[in-house]
């Protein structure tokens, strides 16, 4: 890069999240990196989304029609004006220094072609107890992957404009999993880092449906993906915690197989322990952090989520097995006619 400082541009896609929003901007708007232009991308919000970013003197480009998030961040990155574009979501809260962190770390090998940010262990809106088990999770796994990673978190992520031009754009058709589609493009060619330095603020699902409905989906739209690239990315999908996650469903399937005989359900504790003891890790982290008693439900959520986790996944590979169409849901645009289902 020159010695003067490139230009730039924080795009926040965002749909209906102006609980989170002014937070999310007036951290963008506080960076201490400059030159810096923030841009909001509003996908058709039905709330108060653009009043609140127009109170905040930020600028707004509207997707026309609702899209998804993948329309919308390349709507925004069309509009971009900087050398660096630095997606961030409209419900996290960067810290200060985010921006300037993810430029130093580009800036010091031109071989990383993406930086992407961690979560803070603090939620940006406090609400529930499964939030702040969400909270601990993401925090942990982010923070346990820092350096050179083999996918992409998009909740702050920071890329050259050349780079984002060469790979191009989030693919249209995937709502809801388009930062793995975008990885298997971008990783080949280039080095993705993340960095605990450039951190924010996440204003996490704060309900069991909510939670156990994404974490169901996007494990069960992932699988094709998997099956492409023939491995796990790392991070949060790798296989001894896809052993965790089957530990836990096969340790709920077995119980009711007590009634046959009292052996299956010695096979159900056996699966529990595994599950459980794939993560000590993690649970002692969150005991250091936050005491036995809330460790003790940590313990008991994450055990229900890999339990549909592991459902999501079995799901994804049956539909695989049965449907073309969803066997081509990674297939670059113009090959297949594949449009992902809502979540």
């Amino acid at each position: 890069m020159s010695q003067k400082k490139p230009l730039v541009s924080v795009v926040i896609p965002n749909y209906n999240y102006g609980r989170a929003l002014e937070l999310c901007l007036r951290a963008a708007l506080a960076q201490t990196y400059e030159p810096l232009e923030v841009l909001l991308v509003d996908d058709c919000s039905t709330d108060d989304s653009v009043a609140v970013a127009e109170a905040c003197g930020v600028r707004v480009i509207s997707t026309g029609v609702n899209s998804g998030v993948a329309t919308t961040r390349n709507t925004g990155a069309a509009h971009a004006r900087g050398e660096i574009i630095v997606f961030c979501d409209s419900d996290v809260a960067m810290e200060p220094d985010a921006v300037a962190c993810a430029v130093a770390l580009l800036d010091s090998n031109p071989r990383i072609g993406a930086v992407c940010g961690t979560y803070d262990a603090e939620p940006l809106i406090r609400d529930s107890l499964i939030e702040e088990y969400r909270c601990l999770h993401q925090y942990y796994w982010l923070a346990e992957t820092e350096g050179r990673i083999g996918t992409v978190h998009t909740a702050i992520l920071a890329m050259p404009a050349q780079v984002f031009a060469e790979i191009g754009p989030f693919n249209p058709r995937l709502r809801h999993t388009e930062d793995g589609d975008y990885a298997a493009r971008l990783c080949p060619h280039y080095e993705v880092h993340s960095s605990t330095t450039v951190r924010g603020r996440h204003d996490h699902d704060d309900t069991w449906r909510v939670v156990l409905r994404k974490v169901f989906h996007r494990t069960r739209l992932h699988i094709p993906l998997y099956l492409r690239r023939g491995d796990l990315p790392g991070g949060i999908a790798t296989g001894p915690r896809a052993s965790a996650s089957v530990a836990a469903l096969s340790a709920i399937l077995t119980v009711p197989l007590a009634a046959v005989s009292p052996l299956w359900l010695l096979l159900s504790a056996v699966l529990l322990g595994f599950s459980v003891l794939a993560d000590t890790a993690l649970y002692r982290f969150v005991l250091r952090r936050r005491g036995p008693l809330f460790t003790g439900y940590f313990v008991f959520a994450h055990f229900v989520v890999n339990a549909v986790i592991a459902a999501g996944a079995g799901v994804g590979v049956l539909q695989c097995l049965a449907s073309q169409r969803f066997r081509r849901l990674y297939e670059p645009a113009g090959r297949g006619d594949a449009v992902q289902a809502l979540a």
